[in-house]
C-alpha cells in the first residue's frame, strides 16, 4: 500500500477576496492553494526554503481547478493538500477545499511544479535532496 501524505490548514476569507456579488473572486483560489502548498512544505520538510537551500528552484507549470460551490467574506476554508508520488522529477498535489462551517466541498485542484537549476535550466531527473526526502518520509 502506497504511503499517502496530507495535510490540512485553514484560511479565511477576506473582504479583499470577494467581487462585487460578494462571492470570492476565482482568481484567489491560487493563493488558497498555495497556503496549502506552503502548509505541506512546512510539516513535511519540503518548502521552498528548503528547495532554495538545494540550489534549486520549483515554478509551477501547470494548474487546474474544478468549482463546485461558492464562497463567501468571513468564510473560513479548510484546503487539504495531498501529495501525488510519482519517479518524475516534478511535484504534483492534490487539492479538496472545503467550507468549515458546513464541510461542503467548494473547490478541487491540482498543480504541477519542476525542477529547475540557478541558471532556469530543467532538471530530468529528481535531485538528490527529493530523493533523501522520500526516503524520510517513507515514500521510498
Amino acid at each position: 500500500m502506497t504511503k499517502i501524505l496530507k495535510d490540512r490548514t485553514e484560511v479565511k476569507v477576506r473582504f479583499g477576496e470577494v467581487d462585487s456579488m460578494g462571492i470570492v473572486w476565482h482568481g484567489n483560489y491560487v493563493k488558497y492553494i498555495e497556503e496549502g502548498r506552503e502548509s505541506f512544505g512546512k510539516k513535511y520538510g519540503i518548502s521552498y526554503l528548503d528547495i532554495a537551500s538545494n540550489n534549486v528552484m520549483a515554478p509551477v507549470v501547470n494548474m487546474s481547478i474544478d468549482f463546485k460551490k461558492q464562497v463567501y467574506y468571513g468564510d473560513v476554508l479548510i484546503v487539504e493538500t495531498e501529495f501525488v508520488d510519482q519517479e518524475a522529477a516534478k511535484i504534483v498535489f492534490k487539492f479538496t477545499i472545503y467550507r468549515k462551517s458546513d464541510n461542503e466541498l467548494v473547490a478541487t485542484a491540482e498543480s504541477t511544479q519542476v525542477f529547475i537549476n540557478m541558471k532556469r535550466e530543467m532538471i530530468y531527473y529528481p535531485p538528490q535532496f527529493v530523493m533523501d526526502w522520500k526516503k524520510k518520509v517513507g515514500l521510498i
